[in-house]
């Protein structure tokens, strides 16, 4: 057997890779599992996508193969939202690519510009797509700890100079996953600054854009002047309009930087299904009338779990956008240890901060993937982790 190559032994083990078989083991067991550890909720999609999808099922021409091409209808709709929501004009064929997910247009991004030294810069704690597409591409990363004194923002004056050189790629992701925080125009203006300045590539990850509360507006990178120069931004269906397992999404930005991603793909997968793209025109189709209908839900539910964890002792802020609270422990407490033992003490599954990197330590993030009842239940059962564990 051959031995595994360095860069693959650099990974570290992906978030949660244990937690299913300890959830499955505690409910056979009887136990009642309350499950907020990953970003899949409970809601249905849009009727409009599943009647799209058993429509298009019927139809043999789409069991065929859709290459990166794929459904020029679903490019076109890809277009006009971005127009309707950002006022961002793009071309359909030049400039949009649609992905099956996000993910894998991020973890693919690298493998089209690094050379061994180059580096990229990766926010922690962070989506692991941004890592694992550095180390196996054969980059470097620079890690950069998303801190509450920096508002959890990469604080891009202290990159260093010998870093900001050999930097190739920039990763931005906000609303941000897992510390929901979110960027002001005036900083993303400083990103797109500094992506000219050092001619790095700003990877925007818009994932949850449309999750948003009290009025806020996630903007596009491409609001921002100048940013089409630099930026390749990335969408999906999944959070939006709860499509998790149908994986399908789009890169939108930068004709060279899409051209570019569009050639790696062709190496790597034949397309999205034109099943699914035909279920994400018809997802896109129906944004105005049933997206906001669904946001509400992630609002009473955003509201539900911040005043049960305040009454339960816990010093959160109110987010304004995704679908996540990010949870500060009380010091010296180790987040995987905390989580591990409200998983089997509580029954209650949370992702440790750590998980997404070392900048995450002190921190655990719920998802609101369950009903208002059984997030104030799940915040009851953390205040008695706490108790009974004597912090």
């Amino acid at each position: 057997m051959p031995q595994l190559a360095a860069r693959f032994r650099s990974l570290p083990p992906y978030p949660l890779s244990d937690v299913p078989a300890i959830k499955r083991d505690l409910k056979a067991r009887g136990v009642d599992v309350i499950d907020l550890g990953t970003g899949d909720a409970d809601l249905p999609p849009p009727p409009a996508a599943v009647e799209a999808l058993r429509g298009a099922a019927q139809d043999p021409s789409n069991s065929r193969y859709p290459f990166q091409l794929g459904l020029v209808e679903f490019r076109e709709e890809i277009t006009r939202w971005m127009g309707s929501r950002f006022g961002v004009e793009v071309d359909p064929m030049k400039q949009v690519l649609p992905l099956i997910g996000s993910k894998e247009g991020i973890f693919h991004l690298p493998f089209a510009f690094l050379e061994p030294g180059d580096m990229t810069v990766i926010p922690d704690p962070g989506y692991q797509a941004y890592l694992g597409g550095t180390v196996l591409a054969g980059g470097t990363p620079h890690i950069v700890p998303l801190r509450p004194e920096n508002d959890f923002l990469i604080p891009l004056d202290e990159i260093p100079g010998d870093v900001a050189r050999r930097t190739k790629i920039l990763y931005l992701n906000y609303p941000n996953n897992p510390t929901a925080a979110s960027a002001s125009r005036e900083y993303l203006a400083d990103a797109v600054a500094w992506c000219r300045r050092h001619d790095a590539i700003l990877a925007y990850d818009n994932a949850y854009s449309e999750i948003a509360f009290d009025g806020y507006r996630p903007p596009s990178i491409f609001e921002i002047p100048g940013a089409m120069d630099v930026a390749i931004e990335f969408h999906s269906l999944s959070k939006t309009y709860n499509m998790t397992g149908w994986r399908a999404g789009w890169a939108v930005g930068n004709a060279d930087l899409v051209g570019a991603l569009t050639r790696v793909k062709t190496f790597a997968d034949t397309g999205v299904p034109f099943t699914i793209q035909h279920a994400g025109v018809a997802a896109l189709r129906s944004h105005a009338d049933w997206v906001p209908r669904n946001v509400e839900t992630f609002q009473r539910r955003r509201d539900a779990a911040v005043e049960a964890l305040r009454d339960a002792g816990f010093d959160v802020p109110l987010p304004q956008a995704t679908m996540y609270v990010w949870v500060p422990l009380p010091e010296g407490v180790s987040s995987e240890e905390w989580s591990r033992r409200l998983l089997l003490e509580q029954g209650v599954a949370l992702l440790p901060g750590k998980s997404l990197g070392a900048g995450g330590e002190g921190f655990v993030r719920i998802a609101l993937t369950c009903t208002e009842d059984r997030l104030r239940q799940a915040a009851a059962r953390m205040a008695g982790l706490v108790a009974t564990a004597g912090v």
